[in-house]
């Protein structure tokens, strides 16, 4: 292993000088052997630890040949499989997320916690979320022997504040909504409280007209939700399709246009999520 520091004389003092960076200091003594003993002492200290993760790169290498080598994408790769559907779009599109360059070519298990706080400090609340994903998983993959962060070192995660839409409100949205269809989407969203999704993609046949009941099964837990209603959701119920899809143009957009189409109401409060569901 090359030596880091290296043994001059100037005049009748010793000198080091540091091979990595040029830095060059006095070691207070004329004596030879004791600057040579000085010397010695300061090669050990940076010797040893480089040593020690050399050796602990070898045990490592021995149970997975590959596990020095691997890097944060290759761990975001893995995390795709078993992600479908809007969560695997998801998901790729955080990991695009430009706080993840101070780690996305470094090496799973030389990551250190300062670079996990930088990549947090330079992120957002995604960053931070995902960031934890990432961590858990290369854990749980054994890509990494030892926590990067204890848990009572994560940043806490602050999320914004978030409300629903208030009764003045929501009446304001659908005075000023001139799309009939959108229009009586929202009033659904608020008499049945459903997320965005689940009422878009209601149909007639979910309709019990005879004990006014709505039923449908809400997409995210795959829970049923069994809603009775009144004098003013039959009235918009009665305005829809009498079979098939209740909102034949409105169900066919992805959660993220109808969210953008809400999001750009000039009624739409300031500061609630871009969705209309509480």
């Amino acid at each position: 292993m090359k030596q880091r520091y290296t043994l001059f004389r100037r005049g009748r003092v010793f000198y080091c000088q540091d091979s990595t960076n040029g830095h060059q200091e006095s070691l207070r003594t004329r004596d030879e052997s004791e600057a040579r003993a000085l010397l010695h002492s300061r090669n050990e200290a940076f010797r040893q630890p480089v040593l020690n993760i050399q050796i602990a790169r070898a045990y490592l290498s021995a149970n997975d040949p590959q596990i020095c080598k691997r890097t944060w994408p290759a761990l975001m790769d893995e995390m795709d499989s078993g992600k479908t559907g809007p969560t695997l779009i998801r998901h790729r599109r955080a990991m695009l997320d430009k706080a993840f360059d101070t780690i996305r070519h470094l090496p799973i298990v030389e990551t250190q916690p300062i670079h996990f706080l930088n990549t947090v400090e330079a992120g957002s609340v995604s960053t931070s979320v995902f960031l934890r994903r990432m961590h858990n998983f290369a854990l749980d993959m054994g890509w990494l022997p030892w926590p990067v962060l204890a848990k009572k070192r994560w940043p806490k995660i602050r999320f914004k504040e978030k409300r629903s839409v208030t009764w003045e409100e929501h009446q304001a949205i659908v005075a000023g909504e001139l799309n009939p269809e959108r229009r009586s989407y929202y009033e659904c969203c608020w008499h049945l409280g459903g997320a965005q999704s689940d009422v878009a993609n209601l149909t007639a046949e979910d309709i019990d007209w005879q004990t006014k009941i709505v039923s449908f099964f809400r997409q995210k837990t795959g829970t049923p939700s069994i809603i009775r209603f009144g004098g003013e959701l039959e009235r918009v119920l009665r305005s829809l399709p009498l079979s098939g899809p209740l909102f034949p143009f409105h169900g066919i957009k992805r959660e993220t246009h109808r969210s953008r189409e809400f999001a750009r109401s000039p009624l739409r409060p300031i500061g609630h999520p871009r969705n209309y569901a509480p």
